[in-house]
């Protein structure tokens, strides 16, 4: 295989790669970062001693992740410039086809923050099999485990998601009738609308360089959202992660990225990223 197969193979598998990276991390600057180590290591490899390439190029972007995510528990570190989750955004402007093509395929806000509690093998287990049907005993060899302890990691992994992280409404549609609904019982001061598109049992996450906190139950939300409605009229729709979200802006500066998680006709959580000097970057980015 000459360098400009080998180069056309690897760009045929980067957008694969960069959604396998980020799923496990989190962020997209540590996934770029992890699929161009994977393009360096390839360049350097004997590529005729690989017999499946796709393959070979998981395993070293798993193995890259796999170590990002050590290192983040044994020094409570999380990347530099950036937020975990790091929130893959989409505005009416044209994004490049790399990134839509991220957007379309992006798991939730939610499921994100829910990865991101797991161990580094749970978080690796469930990732590489129920997103990307790898089997486990390739799983096992990665982790250094047996076929059966992957299992058990992924089954662990993916109780947590689910008793977490539902999956939201596929209807894009009604998702944003929600958020619509949503902002404009903000703007006209509507407690009692604002309540009533809230689940119960809503959580309201607010991401910042400090930290997350945490609001929930829907009159908590709903009066939060309130001390905050003069931002209310500057908000522009938005995608985030591929579900109905907003951006607020204070004239001409955006602030905050709002994303939701719809099931039904209401709104289960809330993810608000409200760094100002990081969302101008993020919202660069698409």
């Amino acid at each position: 295989m000459d360098r400009r197969e080998l180069t056309n193979r690897f760009e045929q598998e980067r957008g694969r790669l960069r959604a396998l990276a980020y799923r496990m991390l989190g962020s997209l600057s540590e996934a770029d970062d992890a699929v161009q180590e994977a393009w360096l290591r390839l360049q350097g490899a004997d590529v005729e001693q690989i017999e499946n390439l796709d393959g070979w190029l998981t395993t070293v972007v798993t193995r890259l992740c796999l170590n990002v995510l050590r290192q983040r528990r044994t020094r409570a570190e999380q990347p530099l410039e950036a937020l975990v989750p790091e929130p893959v955004v989409s505005t009416d402007a044209a994004s490049d086809p790399e990134h839509e093509a991220l957007i379309a395929d992006a798991v939730g806000i939610a499921l994100q923050v829910v990865l991101d509690s797991l161990s580094p093998a749970e978080r690796v287990a469930f990732v590489l099999h129920d997103m990307f049907a790898v089997p486990f005993d390739e799983i096992a060899a990665l982790l250094e485990r047996s076929p059966e302890a992957a299992r058990q990691l992924a089954s662990r992994a993916r109780r947590r998601v689910r008793g977490a992280a539902p999956p939201p409404d596929p209807d894009l549609a009604r998702q944003r009738a929600v958020v619509d609904a949503y902002f404009a019982a903000a703007r006209e001061g509507d407690l009692d609308a604002l309540v009533a598109v809230l689940d119960p049992d809503v959580v309201a996450r607010s991401h910042t360089q400090a930290g997350v906190h945490e609001l929930r139950g829907a009159e908590k939300v709903a009066r939060a959202a309130m001390a905050a409605r003069r931002f209310a009229p500057f908000v522009r729709p938005a995608l985030i992660n591929g579900t109905a979200g907003a951006v607020a802006f204070d004239g001409d500066i955006p602030f905050a990225i709002l994303a939701f998680t719809v099931i039904g006709d209401r709104a289960v959580s809330i993810d608000i990223f409200n760094d100002r000097e990081l969302v101008p970057r993020l919202l660069r980015a698409g």
